[in-house]
């Protein structure tokens, strides 16, 4: 049998208020996701352990089956830089970056007003460094990503970026002994990067127009690339990925599956999730597994937008009915962590689970929520890394344990 994995961004939720003691996925008429749980087998999903509150990256790592996520896990700068299409080399170190603006020594701005790209400064920001290579990408909007290239590297650097406006800058500081080299020549780049950016033509007409200019480059979430087991070796499945976030087409990447474009998957509240879903029908013709990864969700979460997450989740459980007719097939629907509108951040929550399939065992779950996988869920609590274990199963691809 195929498979199917969709993840929902930031799914998992708690009571809130302007739904009645309800949550997002409580409160929401998702009439196909009620029919898979009804249909299919439910349960709680810890992503990492019980508790622990998870970033996106390790979560995925754990749900695809690269557990424990620490003995794979490069960092989020090599994860970025592959989302937006970069090319690693084994060694290379990788940051992601935002374009931002500093006035009088002080960050006023961490995204430099949003600006629409910074496409035109990648040659200018291309350069060597005391025999390092630095090659500068861009991604969407002011973000970006660096990758440094040359012997002896360290990604055991500290973030230049303060996380919030107010403050300066940070010098990049060595976490070992052996990163002392790497922070010098960082932060040598980053004056380079400022002397270049004061007065580029761009900034010159941002600053007439009245708008902030992107006069500094802000590093965080060093890593370094190496190889991994792929995927295909790890399970023996040819699989693909649709998302529309770089950080989810990178950790695609780094596991070799293929990642698959769909016009209109923005990896933002808007997104064409019909396009997406359409695209997985058609996926699932030629690959194994294909994951889908949703990011609307978290946005959702993020801003504290009870009714705002409520409503995305109608708009996708209406884009996935167009798998209905799929034959041969095990679906699972899942989140890679929770965030709750009332915190507007994620958290430890455990996340609600579905394994759909015709054979599938069937529990009493009546309709896919937290309170009824909690209640009614037949697998009880699972982890992460349980997950592909299931997926295997279910679609009769397990090996024998002798």
């Amino acid at each position: 049998m195929k498979m199917l994995l969709v993840i929902l961004d930031g799914l998992g939720d708690r009571a809130c208020k302007e739904l009645f003691g309800e949550t997002p996925l409580e409160a929401a008429s998702t009439p196909f996701m009620n029919f898979l749980a009804r249909e299919g087998i439910c349960g709680m999903l810890s992503p990492i352990e019980k508790g622990l509150v998870p970033e996106s990256s390790p979560a995925h790592f754990e749900i695809l089956g690269y557990s424990p996520f620490q003995k794979f896990y490069p960092g989020r700068g090599p994860l970025e830089a592959l989302g937006i299409g970069c090319k690693l080399k084994e060694g290379d170190v990788a940051f992601r970056v935002n374009f931002a603006t500093v006035k009088d020594g002080i960050v006023v701005d961490r995204r430099a007003g949003r600006i629409e790209s910074v496409k035109e400064f990648e040659d200018l920001l291309t350069t060597e460094i005391d025999g390092a290579e630095f090659i500068l990408k861009a991604g969407v909007e002011h973000r970006a990503a660096l990758i440094i290239r040359g012997p002896d590297l360290s990604e055991k650097v500290s973030d230049s970026d303060p996380h919030k406006t107010g403050l300066p800058p940070k010098k990049v500081l060595p976490l070992s002994p052996e990163a002392q080299k790497t922070a010098e020549i960082l932060n040598k780049y980053i004056d380079f990067a400022t002397e270049t950016l004061k007065n580029h033509k761009i900034n010159r007409e941002r600053e007439r127009k009245g708008l902030p200019p992107a006069n500094l480059i802000l590093l965080r979430g060093a890593g370094k690339f190496r190889e991994v087991e792929s995927f295909k070796e790890r399970f023996k499945l040819k699989a693909c990925c649709i998302a529309g976030g770089g950080l989810y087409k990178g950790i695609a990447r780094f596991f070799g599956i293929d990642v698959i474009k769909v016009e209109g998957a923005t990896g933002k509240k808007k997104s064409d999730f019909e396009a997406k879903f359409k695209a997985a029908k058609d996926a699932l013709k030629s690959y194994d597994f294909v994951w889908v990864h949703i990011k609307a969700p978290d946005l959702f979460g993020h801003d504290g937008d009870a009714v705002g997450k409520k409503s995305v989740l109608e708009e996708i459980d209406k884009a996935m009915q167009a798998l209905y007719e799929v034959n041969n097939i095990v679906i699972c629907v899942t989140g890679d962590h929770s965030t709750p509108c009332p915190l507007k951040n994620h958290s430890g929550d455990d996340v609600p689970l579905l394994f759909f399939a015709e054979t599938v065992r069937k529990d009493l779950t009546p309709a896919f929520g937290e309170k009824f996988c909690m209640l009614f869920g037949g697998l009880g609590r699972i982890r992460g890394k349980d997950v592909m274990n299931e997926l295997l199963n279910l679609s009769g691809r397990a090996e024998i344990i002798e």
